[in-house]
């Protein structure tokens, strides 16, 4: 029978319960156990996949196509558990299926509330879709006491009640600040959050109390005492100078062990944690580092390009060296400073994203770093704006470009109305709604025999996660290929280019899809590796 962890936060967001909930579903799986994360978003939303990266940071995509909030990376790159529509649920969610029902009269002409029908739904979510985990883990987002996430804390309490209550469980993340002025920190947000939970129905069970410095004994008993929580469930969650060391200071702290003890589990008197140790390890003591220039749009907001940072990071881990990230704003970019910004750089690589805005500067860098035998990644938008320069610059069709920026006589890029998946004809229109116009999630792609794709994957056929509108028009891969450049990947039906590189070239790769999505730190992803040893290789020449 599945046990049910419920993760609330409290006083500020970004405290950490998506990374507090996924190391914690990593210690339980070193106990032997199958666990599943689901991420409860109190947003009016549908999901984030029209919403700004400014907003919200990245949108993480899953196999099975669904936009979903950023925490679901964390909770894939921590377990190895791959997510699924059926983990991530916002309140727009909600309200379009329960609206959707209530105007097809399936309420029987009942008045809708939020008590029940929402909660409801929200009970429905959390219970759904399961084959045989022995942990789900639920992370309310928000923070305690917001107007919005009030049903989804009322959905918990309810579920607890109406279950078994000694199978399901409530951890509460919380802050406890040093403040300068009195040298203390102080537990009084931390009693308040608790109080307002407590309020709401709910009593944590374990408080993970953040907190940037050893936490005394007698503050944790202080919070014990006032937050009617055991002294040894009071646990801290010190800031760690890497991710990757969070699970092993949860170990350290007991959190694994108070869980169990609470669902009444036999508890390893040890678990081998030797892969989180290597990884923390392989990031806190690199033996070198290479500079790494990442030409985007959002740069202001690193969480936008989150996935992408982890997988640069994973790349470093295999080839122990620390990937040092240079944020460049492709709207900064012109022909006068580009050698200036990019000219240190040991590899560029320019991420997926929308829209015409920045992508002059973008073109600037790819012909900078393909001109300079400077290692190239291009993903998704990044591997369509190699083609538009490539086609400029190359094949001197100086208007060539997107449709996506407007008409075009020259469509390097255009919108793909129709193609093919799993023997299915999928469509989209230009007018439909945004969601709808993309490819979204696992395809398979047919790699080229003798191609570096080829060599780096060390297979003909690879499954990778897309999220985009607009394609590479085939109608240009013959003339490229005359220049020297070839599309070494192909949707397996041969209409959709997936993978271009320059067989000339040290190391200039670009994909369709988003391989940082796939990618982890105990299995970093093969083009993550191969780039990053690519950048070490132009180091060392230099």
């Amino acid at each position: 029978m599945a046990r049910f962890i419920f993760v609330t936060g409290g006083v500020v967001s970004s405290l950490g319960k998506g990374l507090a909930a996924a190391s914690l579903a990593s210690l339980l799986q070193h106990h032997g156990y199958k666990v599943r994360i689901r991420k409860l978003d109190p947003y009016l939303n549908v999901d984030p996949g029209t919403m700004s990266p400014y907003e919200h940071g990245e949108v993480y995509v899953t196999d099975d196509g669904a936009e979903t909030d950023l925490d679901l990376g964390h909770y894939e790159r921590f377990t190895g558990v791959s997510s699924k529509k059926s983990d991530n649920i916002t309140s727009g969610r909600v309200y379009q299926d329960i609206i959707k029902r209530e105007r097809k009269g399936e309420y029987l002409g009942g008045t809708v509330q939020v008590v029940p029908h929402v909660t409801n739904e929200i009970k429905k979510f959390i219970n759904n879709d399961l084959s045989g985990e022995d942990f789900i883990i639920c992370e309310i987002g928000g923070t305690i006491g917001d107007i919005e996430s009030l049903p989804f804390i009322e959905a918990i309490r309810q579920f607890h009640y109406e279950n078994d209550t000694s199978m399901s469980m409530f951890i509460h993340v919380t802050l406890v600040p040093y403040i300068a002025s009195s040298g203390e920190l102080k537990t009084k947000p931390t009693q308040h959050s608790v109080k307002e939970l407590r309020s709401l129905g709910i009593q944590p069970n374990i408080l993970l109390c953040r907190a940037d410095r050893e936490i005394p004994l007698d503050q944790r008993d202080k919070i014990a005492l006032f937050c009617n929580v055991k002294k040894n469930n009071v646990i801290q969650a010190i800031n760690a100078p890497t991710i990757y060391e969070v699970p092993i200071n949860f170990y350290n702290e007991g959190l694994d062990k108070r869980v169990l003890e609470y669902f009444s589990l036999d508890v390893k008197k040890s678990i081998d944690l030797k892969m989180w140790k290597n990884v923390s390890d392989s990031v806190l003591n690199p033996k070198g580092e290479v500079n790494i220039s990442i030409v985007g749009k959002y740069t202001g907001l690193a969480d936008a390009y989150k996935s992408l940072n982890e997988a640069l990071s994973h790349g470093g881990i295999y080839n122990r060296v620390k990937v040092k990230i240079n944020w460049i704003e492709s709207e900064d970019i012109n022909e006068s400073n580009v050698s200036k910004l990019l000219s240190n750089s040991n590899g560029v690589l320019v991420p997926g994203g929308f829209g015409q805005r920045g992508s002059e500067g973008k073109i600037l860098a790819i012909k900078f770093a393909r001109e300079n035998n400077i290692p190239y990644f291009g993903i998704c938008f990044g591997m369509q704006m190699a083609a538009i320069e490539a086609a400029r610059n190359l094949l001197n069709i100086k208007d060539a470009s997107s449709s996506e920026f407007g008409k075009t006589k020259s469509p390097v890029v255009g919108l793909m109305t129709e193609w093919s998946k799993e023997n299915t004809v999928e469509k989209r229109q230009s007018n439909s709604d945004l969601g709808g116009t993309m490819r979204l999630g696992s395809y398979n792609a047919i790699i080229s025999k003798g191609s570096k794709a080829r060599e780096i994957y060390e297979s003909d056929t690879i499954d990778e996660r897309h999220r985009h509108r607009y394609e590479v028009n085939s109608n240009f891969c013959e003339p490229l290929l005359k220049k020297g450049i070839i599309f070494s990947g192909f949707s397996p039906d041969g209409l959709l280019p997936e993978i271009l590189e320059i067989p000339s070239h040290p190391w200039f790769i670009g994909v369709q899809f988003h391989p940082e999505l796939k990618s982890k730190p105990f299995e970093p992803h093969p083009l993550f590796k191969s780039f990053i040893g690519a950048a070490l290789e132009q180091l060392n020449k230099k």
